[in-house]
């Protein structure tokens, strides 16, 4: 049988990490399932999903710990279960005036209908005529069945013209092709 490991690594950005990964992964006789890997502010930031022989994960956990070592900090943990019910999926993007509380609100607003948030990229750059910071957020988001579309539309557009930001929102396989 088999199980996954999520595998969080944050560190001084450096050639070989990924490297390293992968090398203890394929001697675990593991399968590297999934990442989100980046640079942030200098560091290399990662996360993955492992799928291993349910025996070999506790071992596999410790020996990607060792990496710690080498000036990475690694956190090793056991999935769990998927839950049985399948909630729909939706995307939202944002995009509109860098200011602080955009993640907050939003984030808030998702929480008190039931909504999580499977998926968040944001990022910051020059908006193109005036270079001002522009904020832009791609979420993968799942609705539970208890909330209508239609309730959460109406909150996320108040919310949207309260934050003056443009908001697109829809089934998953929206702008992007998710």
């Amino acid at each position: 049988m088999r199980t996954s490991l999520v595998v969080t690594v944050i560190g001084e950005d450096r050639p070989g990490i990924v490297e390293e990964l992968s090398a203890h992964v394929l001697a675990a006789g593991a399968n590297w399932e999934e990442s989100r890997m980046a640079r942030l502010a200098g560091k290399f930031a990662g996360l993955l999903r492992i799928s291993v022989d349910a025996g070999r994960a506790d071992d596999l956990a410790r020996a990607l710990r060792t990496l710690d070592a080498g000036g990475l900090t690694v956190v090793a943990e056991r999935g769990g279960e998927t839950p049985p019910a399948v909630p729909r999926t939706f995307f939202l993007e944002l995009l509109g005036d860098d200011h602080p509380g955009i993640v907050r609100d939003v984030s808030h607003a998702l929480a008190q209908h039931g909504v999580n948030i499977e998926e968040l990229e944001t990022d910051v750059t020059g908006a193109p005529m005036t270079g001002d910071p522009l904020f832009r957020a791609h979420a993968r988001l799942a609705i539970p069945p208890s909330v209508t579309v239609e309730q959460l539309r109406l909150t996320l557009e108040t919310l949207a013209s309260d934050l003056m930001v443009d908001l697109t929102f829809g089934e998953s396989d929206g702008p992007t092709g998710e």
